[in-house]
């Protein structure tokens, strides 16, 4: 939660000609992608659903008036539930936060709830800070609060970044929230001079990552990085880009990324300002510009068929099939759909994947054919209308709703796949 005011960070000395002329290249970035990311600044001022900010805070057993409005410039709910998820699953020692405010608020309540980590958050504005640090004991919590003024700048990244100091050597979540969009649509990719520290398996959460300018970070950190990987979740107003690390070895800079960098973000600049047009009258973007590739959701959705087919044959595995949707979606922030009342559930179970938990359903239909429903947050290529695809003897029929990804998958023949998915998606 930043403020999108920079007047008076900036020091006299550096206001010369050239860094008028940095400045103007930087208006100019603004402009053009203002005028292409209205859509998803306009979605971004709800916040999110009451009922999730509720639940949130009753999980966090925080007051009802804990937060505030989550509109805006402030993370959404979705958001806020990544951190709480992830800090529960890592229980980390080291967090490091870069734009303070609600987040805070929660992430330092996460912390004492799960394991008693440090949290280390930065914000340019020295006020705000201090507000922050106010707020944060008032609800009995605490946080290493800093003032990091925009006044660095990035040998790799446009626009001016904070002035950090004195940070962990191993940083096991690091939740970016910040600078704000307004210094450079671009300016939240410097954030990967902290990738070094992260310790294996440590997990970076990126806010309004569906924005036009993120994704364009997002692309390049899977370049940069490849031995972190990423992936853009849906599940909030303004998308969240989870990152996870592998336990290898870092790669090793080269003198030359910094000419290479502005060649790359020169490139995507260019493309954005052709494909803008596109994106908002699609409504929602995928990946930036890159053949989009559903197998990993295939193939979970495949091995949650051949998993749930093992199961009963097996007395020792207990299966469970009450379905109650309203709980998963609690929980999970999976949103499944009514299935045929006449078809028999069987089990329900959490699948894991690389990010979180999926949902798989095994299923009985009147006719004796034994089915397996995979739910999952949409990162695929899928449409509405169902796409078919084949994993071995399974064949899947995979489709999107908003923001989740479903699959089908049976050992039957293709239209008869279909015809069972389509009993399933009017009520989508």
């Amino acid at each position: 939660m930043t403020s999108r005011e920079l007047t008076g960070f900036l020091p006299l000395a550096e206001q010369q000609a050239d860094d008028a002329r940095r400045r103007m290249s930087d208006l100019a970035w603004r402009l053009g992608f203002g005028a292409i990311s209205w859509p998803w600044l306009l979605a971004s001022l709800s916040g999110g659903r009451k009922a999730d900010k509720r639940a949130l805070l009753k999980e966090l057993a925080l007051p009802h008036d804990a937060l505030p409005h989550l509109g805006s410039w402030k993370a959404d709910v979705g958001f806020l539930r990544h951190i709480v998820r992830e800090i529960a699953r890592l229980q980390p020692a080291q967090v490091v936060e870069l734009g303070a405010g609600a987040s805070t608020l929660v992430a330092a309540r996460a912390l004492a709830l799960h394991g008693g980590g440090r949290l280390t958050s930065f914000d340019q504005h020295g006020g705000f800070v201090d507000a922050t640090r106010t707020w944060l004991a008032d609800n009995g919590l605490e946080a290493d609060l800093r003032h990091a003024p925009l006044t660095s700048e990035s040998s790799d990244w446009p626009g001016r970044w904070y002035a950090l100091d004195a940070l962990p050597d191993h940083i096991d979540l690091l939740i970016i929230d910040g600078p704000p969009w307004s210094v450079h649509p671009l300016v939240r990719g410097a954030a990967d001079s902290l990738f070094a520290r992260l310790s294996p398996n440590a997990v970076v959460l990126l806010d309004d990552a569906a924005r036009p300018g993120e994704r364009i970070v997002a692309h390049r950190w899977r370049q940069r990085w490849p031995h972190i990987d990423f992936r853009l979740m849906h599940d909030g107003t303004k998308g969240t880009l989870v990152g996870r690390r592998r336990d290898i070895s870092l790669p090793v800079a080269n003198d030359n990324e910094g000419g290479r960098s502005w060649r790359h973000l020169r490139r995507a600049a260019a493309m954005a300002a052709l494909l803008a047009t596109g994106w908002i009258a699609r409504g929602a973007l995928g990946e930036f510009p890159q053949a989009a590739q559903a197998s990993p959701f295939l193939d979970e959705a495949a091995a949650s068929h051949r998993a749930g087919l093992l199961r009963q044959n097996m007395a020792s595995q207990v299966e469970s099939a009450t379905l109650n949707a309203d709980e998963i979606r609690r929980s999970t922030g999976i949103i499944l759909p009514a299935l045929p009342r006449n078809w028999r559930v069987t089990d329900v179970q959490l699948f894991p994947t690389p990010d979180s938990p999926a949902i798989a359903v095994s299923i009985i239909t009147p006719a004796g054919e034994q089915l397996s429903f995979f739910a999952d947050r949409a990162e695929t290529p899928a449409e509405a209308r169902p796409l078919l695809a084949r994993r071995a003897s399974d064949i899947i029929a995979y489709w999107e709703a908003g923001d989740m990804a479903y699959a089908l998958t049976g050992r039957t023949g293709p239209r008869r796949i279909m015809t069972l998915a389509a009993e399933i998606t009017p009520s989508i």
